[in-house]
């Protein structure tokens, strides 16, 4: 179903729930794995996953269609993901690397990752990245969405994502080689 006709039923009283199951249907795997990919712990990336499509609940009624409306549900989902890790970095006093060394022992130690040892190096290095140059290089090399869409959801200019990408990247290919 196109996303003009699930706004459109989500508008009627009768055909809202209706709408939304479509929506969440329709995204919530998206979703699920956009968070994922950040923080790493099922448990976590579910109950995230919920609270985006709780938000996307309350506010869908007041979306301006000025941007797809999967990029709307994106940009809600990685504030979710940015605030979840800085909650958590401030929770537990923990610096940058503690963090990082916390989310790649849940790595080692989840089964529900699959992946051969070189997938499991990349998530790694991935871990060892600033949020926002991690969350770049997923939504890019993973979601393989285009500078446009990405820019849409960060607020930030194609330039400037470019540059975070090929950072990212480089400090990707930095770790692999030193491990």
């Amino acid at each position: 179903m196109e996303d003009k006709e699930i706004l459109e039923k989500f508008q009627n009283p009768d055909s809202r729930n209706l709408a939304f199951n479509q929506l969440v249907r329709k995204y919530q795997q998206k979703v699920y794995w956009h968070v994922r990919k950040m923080v790493i712990d099922h448990d976590d990336a579910d109950d995230l996953t919920q609270e985006v499509f709780v938000k996307v609940w309350t506010h869908l009624e007041n979306f301006r269609k000025d941007s797809q409306l999967y990029t709307w549900i994106y940009r809600i989902a990685t504030n979710e993901c940015l605030n979840f890790l800085s909650a958590k970095k401030k929770r537990f006093f923990l610096p940058l690397h503690d963090v990082a060394a916390e989310l790649s022992e849940k790595l080692d130690s989840t089964d529900t990752l699959s992946g051969d040892e070189i997938q499991l190096k990349l998530q790694k290095a991935l871990l060892r990245l600033p949020d926002k140059q991690r969350l770049v290089f997923n939504m890019k090399y993973f979601d393989e969405m285009k500078y446009e869409e990405i820019s849409e959801i960060l607020g930030t200019s194609v330039g400037a994502l470019k540059a975070s990408y090929h950072i990212a990247v480089k400090k990707i290919e930095d770790f692999l080689k030193k491990d």
